[in-house]
């Protein structure tokens, strides 16, 4: 999401920095979100993780922690000089899209930890039923496109490119010098 935040943080004069999420998948299914963390460790399971046959603990744990150190590995590579800290300001958390909320929940939760006034979501495409879960979880949910069938969020793109994350520190960079 940095091209579409570098964008926005452009417009707004204000600093950018980033939140990086991983979502944790199912051991058995790559494919199955069954939840999301953060670099720093914050993590929201999914609910649908209750109805998932029964898993040892240390498999689920296995994933959360290789999700993790994934996550840690790619703040280390991106991760500006000097950090900004969200306290007391109104912080807004942009994607590309949100499929299913995990990752967005995980960041959510990682920026309220640093006591900002208030956290907005931002995103171009979200799915219309996923629109309740975004506003309980932040003060502001401002999504331009809900529609009622949602397959994924590269499907509202011409072109839907993976940003590297030399090309992710380079945005950084220069929206904050």
């Amino acid at each position: 999401g940095l091209p579409i935040a570098s964008s926005v943080a452009r417009v707004l004069g204000c600093p950018l920095d980033v939140v990086v999420a991983k979502k944790i998948t199912q051991p058995e299914n790559r494919e199955l979100a069954i939840g999301a963390v953060t670099a720093d460790g914050h993590v929201v399971w999914s609910t649908q993780r209750r109805r998932l046959p029964e898993n040892p603990f240390n498999q689920y744990n296995a994933a959360l922690q290789q999700a993790q150190e994934h996550a840690q590995a790619q703040l280390t590579r991106l991760a500006p000089p000097s950090r900004f800290s969200p306290e007391g300001a109104i912080a807004i958390l942009v994607d590309d899209g949100i499929a299913t909320g995990m990752t967005m929940a995980a960041a959510v939760r990682a920026l309220r930890a640093q006591q900002p006034a208030q956290v907005w979501i931002c995103a171009p495409v979200a799915p219309l039923d996923l629109m309740p879960f975004l506003h309980e979880i932040s003060e502001r949910a401002i999504v331009l496109a809900t529609p009622h069938r949602f397959l994924s969020v590269s499907r509202f793109y011409r072109e839907f490119l993976q940003v590297g994350t030399e090309e992710a520190a380079i945005y950084l960079q220069q929206q904050n010098n």
